[in-house]
């Protein structure tokens, strides 16, 4: 079992920012300067071609550290950030640039599919073996609540298969952006846990109708769908349940900066 090694420090504003490695992975931990042991973890995966520390991921991190006390880690995806890229993650990306360029429609949905299965096989373990290394450090322990507060597209079509089996959990904020496959279904199926849905509305890359379906799916008492309007890359959210995460995970006094 790996344990957390630290590569680098930086605290501004009042959160203090940690490069980690795990095994081979990758990833950063987010915490207020002076905060208080165990407080809730969030967990954010980043979008498609996108990294650990890219500008919306980092600044809903220093939110969650700044207004509720929380401690957040990210990794990078197989393939993306500071990770190498495999033959199959080079060629993905080059059929998957053609085919948009060519307006391919089915054909861009099968790659995002196959490759999103690809890349959820091999990241939920990556996520599980973080979250183990992570557990063991003393400011964070097997007491720590923890949610997932991924973004949409990448974040979720691997967020949605981690929260299904990984029992730590206990909420999740997922969106769409991303190809709805009967996998991701089945796994939603098997989700109780409360969960917020981010949806963009007009989305040119993803039939509405199949993200309701996963929607639908889930298995949650407490589930809730906010869509607005947006496409693919453009959308501002407005109107989300901001205290969902603290309302589930508990509330933590944030020390000032």
């Amino acid at each position: 079992m790996h344990s957390v090694r630290f590569t680098a420090e930086t605290s501004s504003n009042g959160v203090l920012e940690r490069d980690f490695i795990v095994g081979e992975v990758p990833g950063v931990l987010w915490s207020p300067v002076s905060g208080s042991d165990h407080a809730p973890l969030v967990l954010m995966g980043h979008g498609g071609g996108l990294h650990k520390k890219a500008p919306e991921l980092m600044a809903r991190a220093h939110e969650n550290v700044t207004t509720w006390g929380f401690t957040v880690a990210a990794i990078d995806a197989p393939g993306h950030g500071d990770r190498p890229r495999t033959a199959e993650d080079e060629q993905v990306r080059a059929d998957l640039r053609q085919a948009m360029m060519a307006g391919e429609t089915e054909r861009v949905e099968s790659i995002s599919v196959h490759y999103g299965i690809s890349l959820a096989e091999r990241a939920v373990p990556e996520w599980q073996a973080t979250l183990d290394a992570l557990q063991k450090l003393p400011e964070i322990g097997t007491e720590a609540p923890i949610g997932y507060g991924g973004g949409i597209t990448l974040g979720t079509a691997i967020g949605i298969p981690l929260t299904a089996i990984d029992p730590r959990i206990t909420a999740a904020i997922f969106g769409g952006g991303f190809v709805v496959h009967e996998a991701l279904i089945e796994a939603a199926r098997r989700i109780t846990v409360p969960i917020q849905f981010l949806l963009p509305w007009d989305d040119e890359h993803v039939d509405r109708q199949s993200t309701l379906t996963l929607f639908d799916a889930f298995a949650s008492k407490e589930k809730t769908l906010h869509a607005n309007p947006g496409d693919h890359r453009n959308i501002r959210w407005y109107g989300l349940d901001h205290e969902f995460l603290p309302r589930h995970l508990g509330r933590v006094s944030p020390s000032p900066a």
